[in-house]
């Protein structure tokens, strides 16, 4: 997650609270979902950005989970999503996300 994305989730989660924040992830890969995830629970583990120690706690989701799934509009995940649904490893990247929030969120939907 790139400096400016941090930035952008640390202000949300300050003017919001972290309470009422959720972040959910459409990464390619699993590594890299496991990455956000845990910067945005529990801070930067390469201690290079705003979330660098600091662990906001915020609920995080993978896009493919059945929690956003069920939310999204079906014209709009059909139109927009699906095809990547379907030539991702979607529950390797469900798996690495649930296991930070598991790990590292104070909260959830």
């Amino acid at each position: 997650m790139d400096l400016q994305n941090q930035q952008r989730v640390k202000d949300a989660a300050e003017k919001y609270g972290a309470e009422n924040i959720v972040v959910i992830l459409g990464s390619s890969d699993a590594e890299g979902a496991e990455i956000y995830a845990e910067t945005v629970a529990n801070g930067d583990p390469t201690f290079a950005g705003p979330l660098a120690g600091v662990p906001l706690g915020l609920a995080v989701y993978d896009i493919f989970e059945e929690e956003i799934k069920e939310e999204a509009v079906e014209a709009a995940w059909e139109e927009n999503i699906s095809m990547m649904e379907m030539v991702l490893d979607t529950d390797g990247l469900c798996a690495a996300v649930k296991s930070m929030r598991e790990q590292f969120s104070k909260y959830t939907l």
